[in-house]
């Protein structure tokens, strides 16, 4: 199914280098996250000035592309143009034939955090939204604690932080290329009732003393189970190729889930365990020591850190925190952000004259209140920097405040609004979140009334000798294109597709053909041919570069109907034959055959006419270029 978003799905595919040179793609709340083969294929700078695209990142291993409240759309477009299916949410570190690349140790551990918590954090926001509902409903009266209603969705709640070890055994393994069963292998065996009801004796293993973590067992641990499948893939890589195959089905997992769990009860858990431990206790200590200090700093930096992906460093310290210490104010010195991102939002809006940051703001403003700020800092108040910089240091104050005042963050919960339950404590009491409310609110006025006082709009700047110069070298590029096809001229806003109807692709107009024979427009050399044949790029020989696209959304016929008389790098003459197409069919599978000609380099132009809407012969004009 044809979707708005094709066309921008296309520009990305094409400026990440294209299909080959991408290795895997997964998403998340508002970024695509590409793992490619070599980032200097990529075209940041296009990307950047593409319309649908906040901005470009590259951290941590990962090829960021920032998309904002849309991006499942845009993931799923580019998955279908782009023929990704086997490329979408591949494991990282899985097997390749690919070398692999070497990253520095805070880029190797920013990517290990991404690829194993990235896919839970759904679920666990989820589950502590709904702990945090549970908590508050108990606490005003209104459930019984000990009824059924609460003990059944206390089940649902709590189940992912109750066998986070499990989950973890999967997306580890997914993460580091071990078979997803012995993930979970290990992660189970961790929370097995012997290994937690505290009646069995687990006190050595072959005689070898076991030193059980702080809490008691690793049913609320985090980076045991991490580091255990890291060296089970490592481990199992090394040996499974020396075992005969007519045993390696059972052979395999035996020996590395065994070896494995085993180490990781005398070696691995307690390091591990006992390191979380430690870095927890730091933060309390920091907090209880100089609470204004830990919290604005972590406030202040939070944004930052988010900007490059960096404060995945400091998630698993907060998910420890929780279920080994019961609390964390990690995530109470971060909380005031989105919301002075928010209110730098609301200011924005209210004072600027410009009318494409005043249509921005909404959705942003709704966005920061659900808790993602991406919009906000990539589309309005980073590209200005100074409303950023003072959102950082609103939500420093804030975040500074919060820890000093004692609040305590005792779920996992969800974002912006949906994370003030989170702070109400385990004996019921309230006081943390409305604490949290009412200084997550300052935060909005602060940020608000900052920006009212201080945001100017960009002044425009008139450069005569500037435009003088533009317009004499497009005097020199002018030229006109003929149509590549005959048929029936519309205008580019009746075409059924958003990418080109918005402009976003480029400016042209689109042609409904009355026969499958599609000729050059111009002198000029094929740029680009994709390999179904269903687009082709030209570039003239005095710099327009077209874009002929034959039909809504036939990359999904694969090539099926579609004959190319040209390959791509070829050099042509206005009308040589470039494509033959059978409209008939292509009908007949139930694509509309409307064929944009657009030229994406619009910008280049002082102004790009079409041709009035009514028939046109192949070769006919139908765009000036002035």
């Amino acid at each position: 199914m044809a979707s708005k978003y094709d066309g921008l799905a296309r520009i990305i595919v094409q400026n990440v280098g294209g299909r080959d040179n991408i290795e895997s793609i997964t998403h998340c709340i508002t970024r695509l996250r590409f793992r490619l083969k070599d980032e200097s294929k990529a075209n940041t700078d296009i990307l950047k000035d593409t319309d649908g695209v906040m901005t470009v990142i590259s951290s941590g291993g990962q090829y960021m592309v920032v998309i904002g409240n849309q991006v499942p759309q845009v993931y799923d477009a580019v998955i279908q143009v782009g023929h990704l299916q086997d490329k979408a949410q591949a494991p990282e570190g899985a097997d390749s034939d690919e070398p692999k690349k070497k990253q520095n140790p805070l880029n190797a551990f920013i990517s290990i955090v991404t690829g194993v918590f990235t896919p839970l954090l759904g679920v666990m926001c989820a589950c502590g939204i709904l702990r945090g509902i549970l908590a508050l409903c108990t606490a005003i009266g209104v459930m019984d604690a000990s009824g059924g209603t609460y003990n059944i969705l206390y089940s649902i709640g709590d189940a992912v932080f109750y066998f986070m070890p499990v989950l973890l055994g999967l997306t580890s393994a997914r993460r580091f290329g071990l078979p997803d069963m012995e993930g979970l292998l290990i992660g189970l065996a961790l929370v097995y009732p012997y290994m937690t009801d505290g009646t069995h004796d687990i006190s050595n293993l072959f005689h070898i003393p076991v030193i059980a973590p702080s809490t008691g067992n690793y049913a609320s641990t985090v980076l045991p189970v991490i580091c255990a499948v890291a060296f089970a893939a490592w481990f199992e890589k090394k040996y499974k190729d020396h075992i005969p195959d007519t045993i390696k089905l059972f052979a395999v997992p035996l020996i590395t889930c065994t070896v494995t769990f085993a180490l990781t009860i005398w070696i691995i858990g307690p390091i591990t365990a006992y390191a979380s431990d430690a870095i927890g206790t730091f933060f309390l200590w920091l907090a209880d020591l100089s609470p204004i200090l830990m919290g604005a700093l972590v406030g202040f930096l939070w944004q930052i850190l988010v900007m490059f992906g960096l404060h995945w460093a400091l998630i698993p310290i907060a998910l420890s925190n929780i279920q080994t210490l019961g609390s964390d104010v990690i995530l109470v010195a971060m909380f005031c952000t989105t919301f002075a991102q928010t209110g730098a939002c609301i200011g924005i809006w209210m004072k600027t004259k410009d009318k494409k940051i005043k249509r921005l703001c909404p959705p942003a403003i709704i966005s920061g209140l659900a808790g993602v700020t991406e919009p906000a800092i990539y589309g309005i108040t980073l590209p200005k920097k100074a409303p950023f910089f003072r959102t950082c240091a609103v939500a420093g104050i804030g975040g500074a405040f919060l820890v000093a005042s004692g609040v305590r963050c005792y779920v996992m919960a969800g974002l912006g609004v949906f994370g003030y339950t989170a702070y109400i404590g385990t004996d019921g009491n309230m006081s943390g979140m409305i604490t949290a409310i009412v200084i997550s609110l300052i935060a909005i006025a602060a940020s608000m009334i900052l920006e009212l006082i201080f945001y100017k709009d960009a002044p425009e700047k008139k450069d005569e000798k500037k435009i003088t110069a533009e317009s004499s070298a497009a005097s020199d590029k002018a030229e006109t294109i003929v149509a590549p096809v005959s048929g029936e001229k519309i205008a580019l806003s009746d075409v059924n597709d958003g990418a080109f109807n918005s402009g976003a692709l480029g400016q042209g107009l689109a042609i409904v053909p009355d026969n499958g024979k599609v000729y050059a427009p111009c002198d000029g050399t094929v740029t680009t041919f994709f390999p179904t044949g269903h687009a082709i790029g030209i570039t003239s020989d005095k710099g327009a570069e077209l874009l002929i696209h034959v039909g809504m959304n036939t990359v999904a016929l694969e090539g099926k109907g579609f004959t190319p008389e040209v390959k791509q790098g070829d050099t042509v003459k206005k009308g040589d034959l470039l494509l033959e197409v059978d409209i008939d069919a292509v009908k007949a599978a139930g694509y509309d055959i409307t064929t944009p000609v657009i030229v994406t380099n619009a910008e280049d132009y002082a102004d790009i006419v079409p041709a009035e809407p009514g028939k046109v012969q192949a070769g006919d004009e139908i765009i000036s270029l002035l």
